[in-house]
Parts: C-alpha cells; sequence; structure tokens
C-alpha cells in the first residue's frame, strides 16, 4: 500500500475509532469479503449516522452484536490492516470475534438473544399474518361485506391466509430455531409437523374440555396425545433440542450409513422428548404464568390490573399467551364480563407506543422506518409480534417503555370498571366489544390513549440514555479522489462464471447486494457447484473461508464473487478453492468448488452474486438479459 492511501485509511480509522467510542470500548476486530466487523464494550455510544458518513463507508448496521461497516471488497482488507494498527488491537478469526462477542452477554441477555434470533427469519410471515387479521377484523364487522357475495367470500379467504400463517406459527418457530443452533433446519419443519400432527387433538378444544384426549404410558409415563398449537416455547425448544441431536449424530454415526440413520434417530429421539419431557413444561409453565396473572386481577385490585397489563406481552414473547382465549371464554360464561380483554389491548398498545418512541428517536435511519411503520400498524389491529420480537425485544428499552406504558393503561381500565362482552379482538376493532355500560366506549379510547402516550413517552426518555457522541463528519475537503483511468469490462470480454439463472441484484435476499451497497451487478442461482473466472485477469483476494473472491480484470476493472448469503459462517467448511492470491487467470478456469446441496442442507441462500465494485467502472448491467447460462458462456 503506497503512503497516500495509508493516510487516507489513517484518518478514517482515528475518526472510526472515536465514533465508536474510543479504544477502551472495542473487545475485537475481525473483516469478512466486504466488512469491518467490531465487537464493543457498549453498542450505545456508537455514533451509526456519522459513520456512514465517512470516507469509503459504504453502509453501517449492527447484528450480532457486532457493528459492521461496509467498505467492499478487496478495500476492506486494507482498512482492516491500518485501523489495527492505530487501534493497537490484535486482529481475530470470525469465529473467535463470535466468541468475544458472546462474552458479552450474561445468560440471561444470551437467551433474550436467541430468542430474538430465532424470529429474525420468519418475520416477514409473521408480518403478513398480523396484517391479514387486522385487515379481516376490520371487513368481518362491515355490513356492506356481510352483504355483499364477492367481498364475503374475499374476507373469508384473507380470515382463512391469517388464520393459517398463525396455526402455524409454531412449525416455523422449530424450524427456525433448529436453523439458529446448528442443526438442519429440514429437520426443524419435521419437529414442527409433528407438534401439529391432525393425530392428536387440538390443543384449543382439549383446554375447553370439547374434545377427548387419548393417553398413551411409555416408560410408566402418562403422555397425553394433545397437538402443540399455541405453543410457542416448545417449538423454540424442541428447535434447539433437534439441533443438537442433529450435530451430535451427525458426527456419532458412521459416514457410510449416516445419510439414513442420523435424520433418523434425531427425528425419533426428540419426538420421544417432545411428549415426555419438553411438551409438559412447556404447558405447565404456561399454566403456572396464566394461573398466576389472572389470580393477581382478581385480588390484588389496581396493582394486580396493572401488573396483569405490564407483564401480558412478555407472555406473548413465550407464545403462551394463547391459552387466555379459554379462560376468556370462562370469565364471560361465569359473569358475563371479560376483564381481560381490554386489559390485553392496552398491553398491545403500550408496547406500540413503545415503536413510535423509538422510530422518533431513530427517524432519520430509512430501516428503522421500514421496520416500525409496518409494526405499528399491525399493532393497531391487536398483532405485536412484529414490533416485540422486530424492535422492542431486540433492542431492550422500548420492551420496558411499553410494558409501563400496559401497566398505566391497566390502571385505568380497573378505575373505570372497564371490560370486554367478547374476545378474539383488540385495539381498533376491539372497541367492538367493548360494554357500553359506565361511558364504556369512552374509557376505551382514554384507557387506549394514555397507554399509547405512556409507552412513547418512556422509550423517548429512555432512548435519551442510550448515549451517542457528537457527529464527527469527513469533510468533504478530506475525501480524496484516487486517480483512476478509463476501463470497461466490456473491454475484457465478461463470461458466466457459474450455471444456473441470472437474476438481477435487487431480487438477492440481502440488504447489502439487493441495495447495491457495494456496487452494481447481477447474481446467478447455481445448478452446480463450481465457480468459474468471468475474465482474464489476476486474484487479488481469497478469502480463507473460501467463500468470497476478488479478482482484477486486465483492463483494471474490480470484481467480487461471493458465494451464498452469510456463508462466512461456515468457516471454510464444504468449499475448495483451487487458486491464491497473485495467480492469473484465464476466463472459464475453476476458481471455487463447493458443495451445493450441503450448504443449502445447513441453511444458507445459495446465490452467488458478482458486484462490480469500482462503480467507475463497470459493463452496462441494464443491457444484459437475464436467462440461464451455463459457465464460461459469453455474457
Amino acid at each position: 500500500m503506497d503512503e497516500k492511501k495509508r493516510q487516507r485509511y489513517l484518518a478514517i480509522s482515528k475518526q472510526l475509532a472515536e465514533l465508536v467510542g474510543g479504544r477502551k470500548n472495542i473487545q475485537g476486530i475481525a473483516h469478512c469479503a466486504t466488512r469491518l466487523r467490531i465487537v464493543l464494550e457498549n453498542n450505545d455510544v456508537v455514533d451509526q449516522a456519522a459513520i456512514e458518513n465517512l470516507d469509503l463507508v459504504k453502509g453501517v448496521f449492527v447484528a450480532g452484536d457486532q457493528l459492521q461497516i461496509i467498505f467492499g471488497a478487496g478495500l476492506v482488507n486494507d482498512v482492516y490492516e491500518v485501523f489495527k494498527e492505530y487501534t493497537g488491537i490484535a486482529g481475530m478469526s470470525l469465529s473467535d470475534l463470535k466468541t468475544e462477542a458472546n462474552k458479552k452477554m450474561n445468560p440471561i441477555q444470551r437467551i433474550i438473544k436467541a430468542l430474538s434470533d430465532v424470529f429474525i427469519d420468519i418475520m416477514p410471515g409473521i408480518l403478513a399474518a398480523a396484517l391479514l387479521t387486522g385487515l379481516s377484523g376490520v371487513l368481518t364487522n362491515l355490513d356492506v361485506v356481510q352483504n355483499n357475495e364477492t367481498l364475503y367470500g374475499i374476507t373469508r379467504l384473507i380470515n382463512i391466509s391469517s388464520g393459517a400463517i398463525f396455526g402455524f406459527l409454531p412449525l416455523a418457530v422449530a424450524y427456525s430455531a433448529c436453523k439458529r443452533f446448528g442443526g438442519r433446519p429440514i429437520l426443524g419443519i419435521v419437529i414442527g409437523c409433528i407438534m401439529l400432527s391432525p393425530s392428536l387433538t387440538d390443543a384449543y378444544a382439549a383446554a375447553q374440555g370439547t374434545a377427548e384426549v387419548t393417553t398413551l404410558h411409555i416408560f410408566g409415563l402418562g403422555v397425553d396425545l394433545v397437538g402443540f398449537q399455541g405453543g410457542i416455547i416448545v417449538a423454540l425448544l424442541m428447535g434447539v433440542v433437534t439441533a443438537k441431536f442433529d450435530i451430535f449424530f451427525e458426527k456419532k454415526v458412521p459416514e457410510v450409513v449416516r445419510l439414513l440413520v442420523s435424520p433418523l434417530l434425531t427425528t425419533l429421539v426428540s419426538a420421544i422428548l417432545l411428549f415426555t419431557i419438553v411438551g409438559p413444561v412447556g404447558r405447565g409453565l404456561a399454566s403456572a404464568l396464566t394461573g398466576a396473572l389472572v389470580w393477581m386481577t382478581q385480588n390484588l385490585g389496581v396493582f394486580g390490573y396493572a401488573v396483569f397489563s405490564g407483564f401480558q406481552q412478555l407472555i406473548v414473547i413465550t407464545g403462551l399467551h394463547h391459552i387466555f382465549g379459554a379462560i376468556e371464554a370462562q370469565l364471560l360464561a361465569d359473569t358475563g364480563r371479560n376483564i381481560l380483554n381490554p386489559l390485553m389491548s392496552v398491553a398491545i398498545i403500550g408496547q406500540g407506543g413503545a415503536v413510535l418512541g423509538y422510530l422518533s428517536r431513530n427517524y432519520k435511519d430509512a430501516r428503522t422506518k421500514e421496520l416500525c411503520i409496518p409494526s405499528f400498524i399491525s399493532v393497531l389491529f391487536g398483532i405485536t409480534e412484529p414490533a416485540l420480537f422486530g424492535i422492542n425485544l431486540r433492542f431492550r428499552y422500548p420492551l420496558i417503555g411499553g410494558c409501563i406504558g400496559g401497566a398505566i393503561g391497566g390502571a385505568v381500565v380497573y378505575f373505570t370498571n372497564l371490560a370486554a362482552l367478547g374476545f378474539g379482538t383488540t385495539v381498533l376493532p376491539g372497541i367492538a366489544l367493548a360494554d357500553p355500560a359506565n361511558n364504556g366506549y369512552i374509557s376505551y379510547i382514554i384507557a387506549h390513549l394514555l397507554a399509547l402516550a405512556a409507552g412513547f413517552l418512556i422509550t423517548f426518555i429512555l432512548g435519551g440514555f442510550q448515549k451517542q457522541p457528537e457527529a464527527v463528519r469527513a469533510p468533504e475537503q478530506q475525501k480524496v479522489k484516487e486517480e483512476t483511468t478509463e476501463k470497461s469490462a466490456e473491454d475484457d470480454g465478461l463470461y458466466a462464471y457459474a450455471t444456473g439463472q441470472m437474476i438481477s441484484m435487487e431480487e438477492v435476499k440481502d440488504s447489502t447486494f439487493a441495495q447495491k451497497m457495494l456496487g452494481d451487478g447481477f447474481a446467478i442461482l447455481p445448478e452446480e457447484g463450481e465457480v468459474c473466472a468471468p475474465v482474464n485477469g489476476t486474484v487479488s483476494s481469497v478469502f480463507d473461508t473460501k467463500h468470497a473472491i476478488c479478482l482484477i480484470s486486465d483492463g483494471g476493472v474490480e470484481i467480487l464473487i461471493h458465494i451464498g448469503i452469510d456463508t462466512v459462517n461456515l468457516q471454510g467448511k464444504h468449499f475448495t478453492a483451487y487458486v491464491k492470491d497473485g495467480d492469473v487467470v484465464k476466463a472459464g478456469q475453476p476458481l471455487v468448488s463447493f458443495e451445493l446441496e450441503k450448504v443449502k442442507q445447513a441453511g444458507y441462500d445459495t446465490v452467488i452474486p458478482m458486484v462490480f465494485t469500482d462503480p467507475d467502472h463497470q459493463p452496462d448491467i441494464s443491457k444484459m438479459k437475464m436467462r440461464r447460462v451455463t459457465h464460461g458462456e459469453k455474457i
């Protein structure tokens, strides 16, 4: 590296160190193909907005308790070396960095993070179901819908769609948990299917006593054949159990019979544990928590109401809240009034207020808006999972603000003697269920507005304690334009680097690539596990994990080929590199091979983006026809 570049990277390093809270706040540093990764003692002091404005920075975010700063292929290597030298902190491997990140967390934090991570992959499904549920609740209560055959039919389909997603949520959770803890996701799906098997008595019907339950006797234990509808915490535990057994049997079973025997043993042992230990423990926890909350509302006056509405959404996190439906039905049968419905409703809107409080503190961040706005809309229709798992639980302090907002709303419910005459819907649609006695509709609105305002205000205040240093911007005059010569990728001759379907970069299911933070390009959905050189040129970098490779064409065009999404976590497993740094290659020459099916089985997207990292020198992507190609084919 020449002195001019070193000085430029040193200026970046100095500013970056200050913006992350100083050297003492840095616990470890590493880099992958495109990103500088930093583990910090305290993430709250980071000024992400200022970092995004630093010279050469293409994006910044926090994931897995790592601050990840996108510089781009090749460039990140040099910035990393200078940053490491400036801070005096020894570099780490990616696996060591992940271990260091985990050390920061106490056991409770690890549990919360794991829970949050499990829900990240399934969040789009939860959000879709939430909005469909809200839409169904609104349409169902309209006379014009009930009196129009077509509108009624569409509403029924919407209702079926939303119910189906939530009905099979335990399956999705088992899948995601199994993937999160290193097992094969398909085995998580298998366990989820067992949990919801139609051969088992429906859990809701069993709770209401309207269905007969068959009991088996295994090893002297009575095993009730009841399904796990709504059993989110059981699904989470089973995902972990299944993953651990999958890893264990994959190591212990001889390779000659592994493909057959390992998944068999994993499924069998996990299923036995589901019915004998994990399932009963989860159900026992549900009963204990629910019983305690109901007892508080009946015996502790305003304090009991406030505690119930303050903590009710924590029960939603576990998935145990579904049992409240049976309790609400019993309350209506016994008393004609349902006190739980308005309490749960203000608890929900309190979390919505927290979402708005977090949004108001981070309104300049596009990703925050993308998460918060649809999450708040779903809250208005009584669905908090997107808000809880996407924002409030993830960032912790909004969850606290939301719970306090819910508690304040619960106190209002007590003092106004508010109750519902039914159950099953909350927040905006829920006003239709409010008992009109004692100005019930007005009390309903007041309770919700106060819970919303309290959740917003407390979250906003708590957000103020998340210290951020003064923004340190890199002045425009500090940005040095590197001297370049006019080069064109077309002049080099561009060839397909893999066999499969070409897709646009916008279709890649990763924001870093889809938003073209590293540069424009395209991707290939591979049909086989071989990557070849797309141009004549030189290998500038082969990453230790072999999942990414950088090239410079003979014409000087910089290219990054990235095999799969998040495959850096495989640490080179299933990958074989045939070239090294500095090798001269010809178009069509094999660079890397990988075991396509095994990478898929590990739960990773195998799409292969190719990025032209220098925006001044790249082909006109718009002229390229997205089609199926064979490696070595002229593009």
